[in-house]
């Protein structure tokens, strides 16, 4: 069970027990009002009705009395329940894939896949489109997730520390289009109706949210809406839903054209009061009326914040198949297993479509394009990209609908179906800039689309069509999923614009204008609502595609020219990188693939493969799409390390998830949050992981970043064998969780260092216990360097105490009593010969010798050297003697100008923060040989200046250059 999300307020328990209800007689049984739709609206879209909605309510006032004093017996009530149950069942126990017609339903018991519905969580605005929030949730799935059935949406969480009582009232679940929030729906109310589950409940209401959007201007009570809605409880009389355990289910609120009420001041608090749609949805959700019901609500993403949380006490999310439930899926619908295992390979294969496999409508497309394709010819060339499998998706439409139409005539069918899918292609591309995913008869009238010919469309546009009712005497349509909208919106752009209004010789220059003017738009946006329309509208113009759609095209086109136009001005946009989000530059590379210019792909290997990191300077976006392009390599990378990358906090931040496919990450000192630990958590539990070396030393992950990163490898997936957490302020709480995800898995690592920790007696004792079991293939425990003191965040935790060698100033240099400074002046002092003093250099070096892992600060004022040195490094005179200019030395020239850093006599100029700081901060680290240098603010907070990598052969020691009229402090830390 999921942690849930609570209300602030108190939450009012349900009773489960045993329910009953009152209902009308068998006289009015015989004689049910004959009632029409509802109200005369000003809904422009809405059908009148014949009989007043009013003279309706007026009739059933005059009866309410007497109907009130009938009730029914037990067995009666039962009888009603069981109608209902059995009318619910009928209506949900199959599934239609693609549109409501018999050849296309399917049991949905024999084809249902558990969906993966975890806790959710609140996260504001979404700025990407929402197959790119699927492409990230596939990569980066939390550990802590726990899966809950969708029969159990409503059950407390028994985890500890959640405060729900043990009924939740209301519950929102959200989940991408196509993602199975309505087939979730479906099984629940199926496994209900069944007896299967939640036999508590006495009676479930559906209202879906476009069907809602018909009557939006009509005035109704809550129990005339239900009648409505479920005729078959016509005779039931009102205070059955206050005596009953009921609940109501509104599904998909993306679509809702209602704007809820949260804050109008009319009450309505009895089920027969009368008001708008908008106000009961409100009131009911708000729990003013009908506070006994259960609610359960569904949602894109999108739209789930038209509901305030104060409403919600549980918010869930569908995050669709995992990745044996891809494959279960494909198997449970192709009954030929050997083509099952064929389509399962391919779709592997491909990773862009292995990653949209996660949303239950695209598995639903592709195996209906690849087992039509496997059929016909098994030797045949499977779509590669998602404007391929699309393309091959409509081409398997028309065809359907070629078989269903009378005419003969090649020409006349081709035309029709030209004119047919161009006009539903207008709808698709007006609808989607209007942001409408539902549209209704005008919008296909208004297109020349005849609508009696989109509905023999299966599968591209599903109409809603029911006739229980004189609510659904209108026709609602849709397509079947978002997906299918863009790409046919794509496909009108590019008829529109290109094929119809210009001539060949404009072609290039329109295309690519046309090209990088969605570019634009969609870089601007700011959902990336337009995302997939980009890579469909490149693809669709690729030659090749163009090919495959020659019949519904006029004529084909040279593209070419205009392709590598566009793709170098796309590549222009992420090089440059200014101010692109990560989505957008993913988005933009992924549009690269989708018209297969691998040029940038190479170019990034190449990059990364390289020892050309730190030649330029990355943006955040270029890091982006740098781990995007790791992720979809076939062969792993062998070493992924943060530190070669000249980039900041933020790029290095965006280049973790990279690690789920690399088999050595180095993250060493790069500022690892709590975050980025659920990312490396979430790869080491990945099915195909092949992370065997992991180094997260001189982070401050504390033990609540161990815990997360314990939960990984506790995985069986996970087969990571090196693991580095020196430096990583763990105590003997972070020991307990690396002891106990020994225990769940303790056949792989081989190598755990925690030196630099405060591992405590108790931690100390645990994991030695672990390396001394001959069960655990643990080797190597460094345990070394512990103690209180490296309990303090950042590089203080290796603070070390120096003082200046008098033996060694030279004799223009003053050191101070406590030999923490030195000043240099004009005249020379007094002091004994030795042959350690620098003879012509102003320079002074530290008594003690710096090993393992060294920080210290120092403050000068003038301007000067700071070095570290060799104790071999030539006293005397000559070029040798000077900190930097030598094998045996390595320096940064302060002053209040510039830094500079010197080594062997080459020297590079740096830059520090535009805040000048007259403070450094320097941090050795021997063994791994860097040496870095940092500014150190008035907060005390570390900029980095420059960091050396070497190889240290010698003892090192501090040492300092200071030019006349300076001084150089060491600080206290």
């Amino acid at each position: 069970m999921s942690h849930c999300v609570e209300r602030e307020e108190e939450k009012e328990e349900y009773d489960a027990g045993p329910s009953c209800v009152s209902m009308k007689s068998d006289q009015s049984m015989r004689n049910p009002n004959n009632f029409s739709d509802g109200a005369v609206t000003s809904d422009p879209r809405s059908v009148p009705s014949s009989t007043s909605h009013y003279q309706n309510h007026l009739m059933e006032d005059k009866t309410e009395a007497v109907l009130q004093t009938h009730t029914l017996e037990t067995g009666d009530l039962q009888r009603v329940k069981d109608q209902h149950k059995t009318s619910m069942k009928n209506k949900y126990e199959r599934l239609f894939e693609g549109m409501k017609l018999q050849e296309n339903e399917t049991p949905l018991n024999r084809i249902y896949t558990q969906l993966y519905i975890i806790k959710g969580e609140d996260e504001g605005v979404n700025e990407e489109h929402e197959v790119l929030q699927m492409e990230k949730t596939a990569r980066t799935k939390h550990s802590q997730d726990t899966p809950i059935d969708c029969n159990d949406i409503f059950k407390a969480s028994s985890e500890a520390g959640c405060e729900e009582k043990d009924q939740i009232k209301t519950v929102l679940t959200k989940g991408i289009a196509g993602i199975g929030k309505t087939v979730s729906v479906q099984k629940f109310i199926l496994d209900w109706a069944e007896g299967k589950a939640n036999q508590d409940v006495d009676f479930m209401f559906v209202l879906p949210f476009r069907e809602l959007n018909l009557i939006l201007d009509h005035q109704y009570s809550l129990h005339r809406l239900l009648l409505d809605f479920h005729p078959e409880l016509q005779d039931l009389e009102s205070n059955i839903y206050e005596e009953c355990k009921v609940v109501f289910i509104f599904d998909g609120l993306d679509e809702s054209r209602i704007t809820l009420m949260f804050s109008d001041d009319q009450k309505v608090c009895n089920v027969t009061e009368t008001s708008s749609v908008a106000v009961l949805m409100s009131k009911l959700m708000k729990g003013e009326l009908l506070p006994s019901a259960i609610i359960w609500i569904t949602s894109r993403p999108a739209a789930a914040n038209q509901i305030p949380s104060k409403y919600i006490h549980r918010l869930t999310e569908i995050q669709g198949f995992t990745e044996p439930q891809k494959e279960e899926y494909f198997r449970k619908r192709i009954s030929d297993q050997l083509q099952a295992s064929r389509i399962i390979s391919h779709i592997r294969r491909a990773r862009s479509l292995h990653i949209m496999c996660h949303i239950p409508v695209f598995c639903w497309i592709s195996s209906t394009v690849l087992q039509k394709l496997l059929e016909e010819n098994l030797s045949a060339e499977i779509p590669q990209t998602l404007t391929e499998m699309y393309i091959h998706f409509l081409l398997i439409q028309i065809n359907m609908r070629n078989q269903k139409y009378d005419e003969r005539d090649p020409e006349k069918l081709l035309q029709s179906n030209r004119e047919v899918i161009v006009k539903l292609a207008e709808v698709a591309f007006k609808q989607l800039m209007k942001g409408n995913v539902m549209f209704y008869e005008e919008d296909l009238i208004e297109s020349g689309l005849d609508v009696t010919d989109a509905s023999v469309h299966s599968g591209i546009c599903t109409e809603i069509f029911k006739e229980e009712s004189l609510i659904h005497q209108r026709k609602v349509f849709s397509f079947i999923h978002l997906s299918v909208q863009e790409f046919l919106a794509a496909f009108y752009a590019f008829y529109y614009y290109v094929i119809i209004h210009i001539d060949t010789l404009q072609f290039c220059d329109v295309m690519h204008n046309l090209h990088r003017d969605a570019v634009n738009k969609v870089l601007e946006s700011k959902n990336g609502h337009l995302d997939l329309f980009l890579r469909f509208l490149l693809g669709v113009s690729l030659e090749s595609n163009q090919r495959l759609l020659q019949d519904l095209l006029t004529h084909t086109q040279n593209s070419s020219e205009s392709i590598r136009r566009t793709t170098q001005y796309i590549k222009d946009k992420i090089k440059d990188g200014h101010e692109l989000s990560t989505e957008r530059s993913i988005n933009l590379f992924l549009c690269l693939l989708e018209v297969k210019d691998q040029t940038l792909s190479r170019e990034i290997q190449g990059f990364v493969k390289s020892n050309k990191h730190s030649e330029k300077k990355l943006s955040p976006a270029h890091c982006s799409t740098i781990t995007y392009m790791l992720q979809m390599l076939e062969k792993p990378l062998d070493e992924l390390d943060l530190k070669k990358y000249n980039t900041s906090d933020e790029g290095r931040r965006r280049l973790i998830p990279g690690v789920i496919n690399c088999r050595k990450a180095l993250l060493a000192g790069c500022n690892v949050t709590a975050q980025s630990c659920t990312t490396v958590a979430s790869a080491l539990q990945s099915s195909n992981c092949v992370l065997r070396e992991l180094d997260l030393s001189n982070n401050d992950l504390q033990d609540s970043g161990v815990k997360l990163i314990s939960n990984g490898l506790k995985s069986t997936n996970c087969r990571l064998e090196i693991l580095r957490l020196s430096g990583c302020m763990v105590t003997e709480e972070g020991c307990g969780y690396l002891s106990s995800a020994l225990s769940s898995n303790p056949s792989h690592l081989r190598e755990l260092d925690l030196s630099y920790n405060q591992p405590g007696p108790s931690g100390v004792q645990l994991l030695k216990q672990r390396y001394e079991d001959p069960n655990y293939k643990l080797h190597i425990l460094n345990l070394d360097h512990g103690g209180h003191f490296r309990i303090k965040p950042g590089l203080r935790k290796y603070a070390c105490d120096l003082t200046l060698d008098p033996n060694t100033a030279h004799t223009q240099l003053i050191l101070s009593e406590d030999y923490k400074k030195t000043t240099c002046v004009k005249d020379h002092q007094q002091y004994p010969d030795h042959p350690d003093r620098f003879a012509q250099q102003e320079q002074v070096m530290c008594r003690e010798s710096l090993t393992g892992r060294c920080y210290w600060e120092v403050e000068w004022s003038g301007s000067g050297h700071v070095a570290v040195t060799y104790k071999e490094i030539s006293r005397k005179s000559g070029i040798d003697c000077w900190f930097g200019l030598n094998e045996k030395s390595w320096s940064m020239y302060c002053s209040d100008m510039n830094y500079t850093v010197w080594y062997n006599s080459n020297s590079t100029d740096v830059f520090g923060p535009s805040a000048r700081s007259n403070r450094v901060g320097i941090y050795l680290d021997c063994l791994s040989g860097n040496l870095s240098f940092y500014s150190v603010s008035d907060t005390h907070t570390l900029t980095h200046i420059y960091t050396f990598n070497t190889t240290f052969t010698e003892p090192l020691y501090a040492g300092f250059g200071v030019y006349p009229e300076s001084s150089v402090s060491l600080c206290q830390i």
